[in-house]
């Protein structure tokens, strides 16, 4: 099973790849914080400095991803087809 569903974009969302570093995705509602860093890092070979995620209204969960350095999110977001 795997942890990451897909990514989440939206206006803010694009704001925080630009200027925090930080993607977010819709991730499985049993998903622990570990293993979404895992299976990111894993999946993309790259380092995050931290996950937080939280339940939305419609009852799934969403998980905002921290990189290491300062484009990792925009490259990232790049490889996906969101930019």
């Amino acid at each position: 099973m795997s942890a990451i569903k897909h990514p989440f974009v939206t206006e803010k969302a694009t704001y925080h790849i630009e200027d925090n570093n930080k993607l977010q995705f819709i991730v499985d509602i049993n998903a622990t914080k570990d293993q979404i860093k895992r299976e990111i890092e894993e999946l993309y070979n790259i380092p995050i400095i931290s996950v937080n995620t939280m339940i939305t209204m419609k009852g799934k969960k969403k998980a905002i991803v921290t990189f290491e350095g300062d484009t990792t999110a925009s490259e990232l977001a790049s490889k996906l087809g969101i930019f």
